[in-house]
């Protein structure tokens, strides 16, 4: 790297953070059954252990996204889960209602034709704006299952008119300073009309919410297909750029490691954030979260590999020469401007990472340093004897 680089490297590294999920350190499955981890986190205590884990050796990940019926005990003061993150070195992040998993929402949440349970829904998300408000939190992240299997099953205007009603009510209950993100994904559990089914959709209905509303880019809610990249540039123009969830898919919505399969598409996504910095003088406010399914990983380890992954490709994107790929796109020159890409893609950036985490006091190698602590060994241990006095039980039970 040159002088140049390594301080723009750096110098990126510094506003960069991402948000680890409190779902990612406890037990996850497909949807065929559950795949189970002597150290997978039993309780919010263990979640925000392990997320304060990950922050503490990578430095880059200060909160941690939640999910309402998963992460709050009904009744008790959310504050308390605030309180609790502050004692393991994090803050809560994201707050992520849960409108899918009652049986209520089996004909949807949001776009039910029962204006009951839309109320219900409705009730449910007030009740987490509540929650964000308690615990500072500045994010309402958004995803619905909603949709229909089959034609005819229900009116799909009908359906859009009732998710535009019900997003703005939400809208409108949000405290200034908060954001709502909308989520979209082609399919998956609708396969014949997802309510929210793309970027576009996303888009509309956040406009129609009003101008807290903002779009979030799952990168595994896409077909394989899909320019995520253009989509993301299109968003920034708009202003409509909210957030992520960063994982990486082979098929869809694979929730992998970041980077596993194309490290090279979240590295030009993150070009295209960079650009666009570079353009307008400043970086776009963005929530970056991961949100990802470790079954085969370690937990903890899989979400370092993710967060370093992810400061690596950012660094890259970060020293692409911008000046020379104008020259070179004013040209008309394929070739060249294509090669301002690759040129920084295949640079490596390690001296930039060491001098970050050596200003920063973090380990030069934060996977390293991890597994040199036993930290691991020591939950799985300290979780399998609480298992074990609890009397859970843990079969190959249906997910």
């Amino acid at each position: 790297m040159t002088p140049k680089t390594l301080r723009r490297a750096v110098e990126a590294l510094d506003s960069f953070n991402v948000e680890t999920p409190s779902w990612g350190f406890a037990d996850t499955g497909t949807r065929f059954g559950k795949f189970f981890q002597d150290a997978a986190a039993i309780d919010m205590n263990d979640k925000l252990a392990d997320a304060g884990q990950v922050h503490a050796l990578t430095g880059c990940c200060p909160t941690v996204a939640v999910h309402v019926l998963w992460d709050f005990v009904k009744g008790e003061d959310p504050a308390k889960v605030g309180r609790l993150a502050r004692k393991h070195g994090v803050k809560i992040g994201a707050i992520n209602p849960n409108l899918f998993q009652d049986q209520e929402y089996k004909w949807g949440s949001f776009g039910h034709n029962d204006p009951a349970v839309r109320r219900r829904a409705l009730k449910h998300c007030y009740d987490s704006v509540d929650i964000m408000k308690a615990t500072g939190s500045e994010y309402l992240s958004l995803w619905f299952a909603d949709g229909t299997n089959y034609p005819g099953q229900n009116s799909i205007r009908e359906r859009k008119g009732y998710f535009e009603s019900c997003l703005k009510s939400l809208h409108n209950r949000l405290a200034p300073g908060q954001t709502m993100l909308v989520e979209y994904k082609p399919f998956e559990p609708a396969f014949y009309a997802t309510d929210i089914a793309d970027w576009g959709m996303a888009l509309l209905y956040a406009k129609k919410a009003g101008p807290r509303a903002k779009v979030l880019v799952d990168t595994g809610h896409h077909y394989n297909a899909t320019n995520i990249e253009q989509i993301v540039a299109w968003l920034l123009d708009e202003n409509m750029l909210g957030g992520f969830h960063f994982n990486d898919r082979k098929y869809a919505d694979d929730d992998l490691t970041l980077g596993s399969i194309d490290p090279y598409q979240i590295f030009r996504i993150f070009h295209e954030i960079h650009s666009y910095a570079s353009d307008h003088g400043k970086m776009p406010k963005i929530a970056y979260m991961v949100d990802q399914s470790h079954n085969e990983k370690a937990k903890v380890e899989a979400m370092i590999q993710t967060v370093v992954m992810a400061q690596e490709l950012y660094a890259k994107a970060a020293i692409v020469d911008h000046d020379a790929l104008r020259a070179a796109q004013a040209k008309n020159n394929v070739i060249d401007a294509e090669l301002q890409l690759k040129k920084a893609f295949f640079t490596d950036v390690t001296p930039a990472l060491a001098k970050w985490r050596k200003a920063n006091k973090l380990p030069a190698d934060p996977l390293a340093e991890h597994r040199r602590q036993g930290y691991e060994k020591k939950a799985a241990a300290d979780r399998r004897a609480r298992r074990q006095a609890m009397g859970i039980t843990r079969g190959g039970s249906f997910a």
